[in-house]
């Protein structure tokens, strides 16, 4: 069995690695071309394909609920983080949008540089005041172009059946913003589980809830709430 999900995995990032190869060299070339939100249509693009590609190599299905709670004006969403998963599926579905993320991810060559054109905001997370101070600052401005903003409060991926410190970051800019809140939960880590090169055959749930309102609220209590609806529903997802 293990030696299937093996060959399977394998067979995943030999699509894998092209499919970001070509889409951020199109991003650097003929992307440069097209508005912002054209430009990053373009570029998620891989991240559509990635996440076929994952379902017809490892048989990772999706069920999503909650499409129509996503705001059409610029908002803030806070998502559990478990993989990588994620990671393409948020930044294609919440589209035009900015996440923010470690700097150092920028480096890695040709996802990093796709990251890039995305307008992320990257921070020194080895610097907590100078991260919040970039994440208020360039959060705002990014919210202010039309683009929203993804954020996992948790800092890092963490494993199934975990809950890590949640930050209040993402609460912050969305009071500073006064822009709504999109509460996001899911079970991806039991397909795509962090640090490892096997995938698992199984559905990905995914939750979004209703936009919270930042009106008149205090950060530490509206992370508080976040965190208990994210870890209420991730909990009663199966895996």
């Amino acid at each position: 069995m293990k030696l299937i999900l093996g060959l399977r995995s394998l067979a995943f990032y030999a699509g894998y690695v092209p499919i970001v190869i070509v889409f951020s060299i199109l991003g650097f070339t003929v992307g440069l071309l097209l508005p912002h939100r054209q430009h990053q249509s373009l570029l998620t693009t891989a991240n559509a394909l990635v996440l076929w590609w994952l379902g017809i190599t490892c048989a990772v299905k999706l069920r999503v609920s909650g499409l129509e709670n996503i705001p059409s004006t610029p908002f803030v969403a806070l998502s559990k983080h478990q993989s990588n998963w994620e990671t393409f599926f948020l930044q294609r579905t919440l589209r035009p949008v900015s996440t923010i993320l470690k700097k150092e991810l920028l480096k890695v060559p040709f996802f990093g540089w796709g990251l890039a054109m995305t307008k992320p905001i990257a921070i020194d997370r080895s610097n907590p005041r100078s991260a919040l101070r970039d994440i208020l600052s360039q959060g705002k401005k990014r919210l202010s172009e039309g683009n929203n903003v993804l954020l996992y409060p948790e800092g890092t991926r963490i494993d199934i059946g975990e809950t890590g410190n949640y930050g209040r970051s993402g609460t912050a800019l969305a009071i500073a913003a006064q822009v709504p809140i999109l509460p996001i939960a899911h079970n991806a880590g039991i397909c795509w589980p962090a640090h490892k090169f096997i995938k698992v055959p199984g559905t990905v749930h995914v939750i979004i809830g209703e936009p919270l309102s930042t009106q008149n609220k205090d950060s530490k209590l509206l992370t508080e709430e976040i965190k208990q609806w994210i870890e209420a529903n991730v909990a009663a997802l199966p895996g």
